[in-house]
């Protein structure tokens, strides 16, 4: 299907779409199919090899655990928290995974290290994350196997279905009533519309579900990331993982209500900062996320949102319904611009290195709050194209392979830089040198230049000058 807003705000659980969420999706589909292949009853062996960057950083991004979790049917939308403790405790006390769901169909299975065989060097030639599964009988004999590899913002594709996956995308895309792969297409629709990039993206999710499903989803969307910075809050202590990386969004939180109790315009910042930390402290700790596009980044829009609703002029008094206005204006807006980085370039940091996580949603960012402060077509593409344009290059290098350094604070950084791109944009007039267009090609360029020691793989950067103690 034609990759659409809830296709980039998906629910799921940290601390990395392309790392947990992926892998944890495509253990739920292997697992079913067992399931309706008739096979299950038979199988008595297991094997899961990883290679590349899922290999490379699965430990610290809680891969093998979530594909423990997909094996068991759990869908990374639907699992909550508590459920994944509970799980991960079971199997680790009795050393037994119930394949294909724990509700007496599934097969138990003795789960060691030797099941799954890390290949941090080999590198598939679809993606740098790739996982196979296989599964034996009782004499070795394989019953089913298959290959998938994890994309980026928790989209998986299989092996071998890669060309008849685009094929149906393509169909899809002809099926929408705007269909767009470009900023130049997506603007073209917008001046002969007469519509915003927002209203271009409504029209096209219409296509499949109603007005009011469509509002009610991304209010459901907009409230599991207030939830996460809720949850967030209350907190407190280090991050698991070893690094010792203490939680921030507590403390913070208590000064700037002592600091700010009138919601000062001055304290704006302090606020972004804080929404950001909060989700991504939340994410580090494999908390409910919404991706946006992916867990790594899933501060930035959470953060530029919440500048929106409490700082933007005019919202000093606005009503309930003019608020949900906002948020479903500012996520279809984020969505289209979502949309052009997923069609042209990426959004997983193995492939094209952060900026292609955070510098995408930087730029989703900028365009959805240049939107709903009253930007023009132009002044909102100009908004994304300055937000991604200064986060060209940047590296994926997190300590230990933990979704914590620098992730967390770079998520802030970006949130403000999605402000003040936005700002810039909105004292234009909406032309400018450089095009949307031109700076996701060189995003994806430099993403196939940048060495892969800088993508996700703990090879290089700060993963490897910075001691672990």
């Amino acid at each position: 299907m034609a990759v659409g807003v809830f296709d980039l705000f998906s629910i799921g659980i940290g601390p990395s779409s392309s790392h947990t969420v992926g892998p944890m999706r495509a253990g739920a589909v292997f697992a079913g199919e067992l399931k309706s292949s008739g096979v299950l009853d038979r199988v008595a062996g297991l094997r899961v090899d990883l290679y590349g960057s899922l290999a490379a950083t699965g430990h610290g991004h809680g891969t093998m655990t979530a594909i423990l979790l997909g094996l068991e049917g759990f869908h990374p939308e639907l699992i909550l928290p508590d459920e994944v403790e509970e799980r991960l405790a079971a199997i680790a006390e009795t050393g037994v995974l119930q394949l294909a769901g724990a509700d007496g169909h599934g097969v138990p299975l003795r789960y060691g290290v030797q099941d799954m065989v890390l290949r941090p060097l080999t590198i598939l030639p679809r993606h740098t994350n790739g996982l196979t599964f296989t599964v034996s009988d009782a004499g070795g004999e394989v019953l089913h196997t298959a290959t998938f590899y994890s994309v980026g913002g928790g989209f998986i594709v299989r092996e071998g279905e890669e060309d008849a996956a685009q094929q149906e995308l393509d169909e899809s895309k002809k099926e929408l009533p705007l269909p767009f792969r470009t900023a130049a297409e997506l603007l073209g629709h917008c001046q002969s519309k007469g519509l915003s990039i927002g209203e271009v993206m409504l029209v096209n999710e219409r296509a499949s579900r109603s007005e009011d499903e469509i509002r009610e989803g991304l209010l459901h969307i907009y409230s599991v990331m207030e939830s996460c910075v809720q949850v967030s809050l209350k907190r407190e202590g280090l991050l698991p993982g070893g690094l010792k990386v203490r939680r921030r969004a507590p403390d913070w939180h208590d000064r700037l209500l002592k600091e700010d109790k009138d919601r000062d315009p001055k304290y704006w910042q302090e606020w972004v900062n804080l929404i950001a930390l909060a989700v991504n402290e939340e994410n580090a700790t494999g908390g409910r996320v919404v991706t946006a596009p992916t867990n790594g980044a899933a501060g930035i829009i959470p953060a530029v949102l919440y500048y929106a609703l409490h700082f933007a002029p005019g919202m000093e008094n606005a009503s309930q319904q003019d608020r949900d206005d906002v948020v479903v204006k500012f996520l279809l807006t984020a969505g289209a611009i979502g949309v052009l980085y997923k069609e042209q370039a990426s959004i997983s940091g193995a492939e094209v290195g952060c900026q292609g996580e955070v510098g995408s949603a930087s730029s989703m960012a900028a365009a959805g709050l240049a939107e709903v402060m009253g930007g023009t077509p132009a002044q909102v593409e100009n908004a994304a194209e300055i937000a991604m344009e200064h986060n060209l290059g940047l590296t994926c290098d997190p300590i230990g392979g933990l979704v914590q350094v620098p992730c967390i604070e770079r998520n802030a950084i970006a949130a403000a830089k999605a402000i003040n791109a936005a700002k810039m944009a909105l004292w234009g007039d909406g032309s400018h040198r450089v095009s949307l267009d031109e700076v996701i090609i060189t995003m994806r360029e430099t993403g196939k230049d940048m060495s892969s020691k800088y993508k996700e793989t703990a090879m290089g950067g700060l993963a490897v000058n910075v001691v672990e103690c």
